[in-house]
């Protein structure tokens, strides 16, 4: 299941790809249109900034403005960086693998394989998804095969 703030960067992030190239949005346009508490996102945008993702401009026309492309932005990777894996159980994970408790030895263990298979499933469609993709209501989904 995804986290809240991992929901929370998707909208924030899908709210700058919306506007991309018309300069910095304000904070508080960002939380009041995606209904996200303004000290959430703060912290959510100031990781984003760290990792790249976007940039923040101080100053009164300042704000927040996407720092690549929205076609480049993945989100795959936006939700590698806010949750730190793809995977549904730990021992899945491609890059923050752990062995599972009270699991059986993972030779043995027929759901991780169902899990390892999904978690490739998952990452190929949300690795070819970007920002700039018209996601609709219903699949399938505009600018996805």
């Amino acid at each position: 299941m995804l986290s809240q703030k991992t929901r929370y960067s998707i909208r924030a992030l899908q709210h700058l790809a919306d506007t991309y190239g018309q300069g910095p949005v304000r904070l508080d346009t960002i939380a009041t249109a995606q209904n996200i508490p303004r000290k959430f996102l703060t912290v959510i945008l100031s990781e984003m900034a760290r990792e790249g993702i976007v940039i923040s401009q101080r100053g009164r026309d300042g704000g927040y403005e996407l720092a690549l492309p929205p076609v480049d932005i993945r989100y795959g990777d936006i939700i590698r960086l806010t949750r730190g894996s793809l995977a549904l159980v730990p021992c899945a994970s491609r890059n923050a693998h752990e062995t599972c408790a009270n699991c059986l030895p993972e030779a043995e263990c027929r759901l991780r394989g169902l899990m390892l298979q999904l978690r490739d499933e998952m990452a190929a469609m949300l690795d070819r998804v970007s920002l700039a993709d018209a996601i609709t209501l219903e699949p399938p989904f505009v600018g996805v095969p």
